[in-house]
This record gives structure tokens, sequence and C-alpha cells, in this order.
């Protein structure tokens, strides 16, 4: 498992090992499951998914709803088929509720009424997420730290169950289905930079454009909008945010987003199968060959 707040280094690990390695990477991103979302989730290109087999990319439609149990179902059969092929499975990604379906057990989510759901979402939908947090730390405190797409799940939980989603998440447990080893890769204090350089550089790619032309046929609160940056951008493109401000928001975002997912990393991965690595360090080569290493072993 390779793993790491957002612009760490995830992609470039994995390729390193793809050019030493027969592997497959099972991406353990939620928003590259949509088709159509390509920059703004720095998806691997065509040309990087023929370099290098890559599986959970392309696999929902943009209206649809992805969830960590089904996705660890997904993956759960995906690494099987690499297996089967003579290949290594690679998980990359930075979801930690993912990782934690697939390596570490989930909670079994209950059944919710399709109609009150989606009714609930369509209010939901008109809230900022500034508001959506504080309607949080009243249903549940304990996930009012999270990102949107977390915070709209708790406030779903909360008032068509009458129960918290943190509370479920203790008591409906299954069993974890794998076991993994993992490089946690994370360039300390540069990152920051590095997610302002990321965002200049897809809106050098033309993610504006990918926008402009995903509002003309995606609904607008089709759960793919929730990946960080794309609200933001329609709002550029609806003239709510200058192009400065939509960038800034943007830079913004991603970096809480890295913090709260650096935050994850260090309090849920701990002990001998974790290794963690910067790849600006000088000796990161030899690092991760030696991680490598330990998993063949």
């Amino acid at each position: 498992m390779i793993c790491g707040p957002t612009a760490a280094g995830k992609t470039f690990a994995a390729e390193w090992f793809g050019r030493r390695a027969d592997i497959t990477v099972v991406s353990a991103d939620s928003r590259q499951l949509y088709r159509g979302f390509d920059i703004g989730t720095a998806k691997p290109t065509p040309e990087e998914q023929h370099r290098l087999p890559h599986v959970g990319i392309d696999v929902l439609d943009p209206t649809a709803r992805a969830s960590a149990a089904r996705w660890a179902e997904w993956a759960d059969r995906w690494v099987d088929e690499a297996c089967g092929e003579g290949r290594t499975p690679v998980v990359v990604g930075g979801t930690g509720l993912y990782l934690r379906a697939l390596f570490g057990g989930i909670f079994q989510e209950p059944e919710l009424d399709p109609a009150r759901r989606d009714a609930l979402q369509r209010e939901l939908g008109t809230l900022s997420t500034d508001e959506l947090r504080r309607w949080v730390m009243e249903l549940d405190g304990r996930r009012a730290h999270l990102g949107r797409t977390q915070l709209l799940r708790a406030v779903e939980i909360a008032l068509l169950t009458g129960r918290r989603l943190s509370d479920l998440h203790l008591t409906n447990q299954r069993p974890p289905a794998r076991r993994a080893r993992y490089l946690v890769i994370d360039p300390g204090p540069e990152l920051a930079s590095i997610i302002e350089r990321r965002v200049d550089a897809m809106f050098a790619r033309g993610w504006r454009q990918e926008v402009r032309r995903l509002m003309e046929t995606v609904d607008a609160e089709a759960p793919a909008w929730n990946g960080t940056g794309y609200r933001a951008l329609r709002a550029l493109e609806e003239g709510t945010l200058t192009e400065r401000e939509a960038h800034d928001r943007i830079v913004i975002d991603t970096r809480q987003y890295a913090k709260r997912q650096r935050t994850w990393f260090r309090h849920q991965l701990e002990g001998e199968d974790v290794t963690r690595l910067s790849t600006g360090q000088d000796d990161w080569e030899e690092q991760a060959t030696a991680w490598w290493r330990g998993v063949d072993a």
C-alpha cells in the first residue's frame, strides 16, 4: 500500500516501482472512480495507464454514489485478479476510509430510505461546507473535522437513522479482508508549495475547460462534484468567483484536505508494517527498495 496526503508523490513512487517490477496499481482514490473528472483528481493519463496497468479508475458515472464498502469489494477482486496474472497488486491512494475498508475492517452501512435520502441530499446540497460543519458539530461532533463528502454522510446518517455515524463505526464493524504493508509518502513542509504548483499545472492543463464541458451534461448535485476544487471552478464559470479567487480557494481547500489526511495517517497507521518516506530525502531510493524487499520477504 502506497499512501499519504494529496500531492505527496504517491503516483511518482508507484511509477518508480512499476519500472522495476510487474505491478498493477489499484487506485484507492474516491474521486478517480468518476468518469470525466480527470484533471482535478490528478487521474493518470491514458498514456500513463498504458505504461502501467491501473484498476479502480473510471468505474462510476458522476451521478453514482461511491462508498468505501463497495470499493473494498471491487478492490478485493482486483487484487486477486492481479495476483492471478502474476503481477504484484499495489494499492495507491489517500482515501483513508477506503484503506480501512480493505485492510482494517469497516462498519456495515444501515439501509436508508431512497426517497427521503434524495430529498435530504437536495437540501444539503445548498449548504456551504462551513454550514455543514456546524450541523455536524451538533449532530456528530467527532466527525466535524472531516471533508465535505464525509460531513454530508454524517448528517444523512444522523437525520435518517437517529444514530451517529461515529457510533456505528464502533458497533457495526466487520472483520478486515486483507493485511497490508504501508509506505506512507510525505514530503513534509514542502507539501504546501507542491500543492500550489500542482493547482497551477491543473489550470494550465485545461481544468477550467474540463469543468465547463462537465457542466453541460452532469447534474449540479452529482456526487462527483464534491471532489476538491470542482465546486470552486463551477462558481468561477457561474461568475460568482474570479479566477484568482477560485485558484486561491482551491489551494487552501487542498492544503486543509492534506492536513486532515496527515492526521489520519499519523493516528491510524503505526507499527512494524508502516514505513514513512519522503521522495525528497537523499536516500529515498534505498529506503523504498528496502520496503519493497520486505513485501517480498
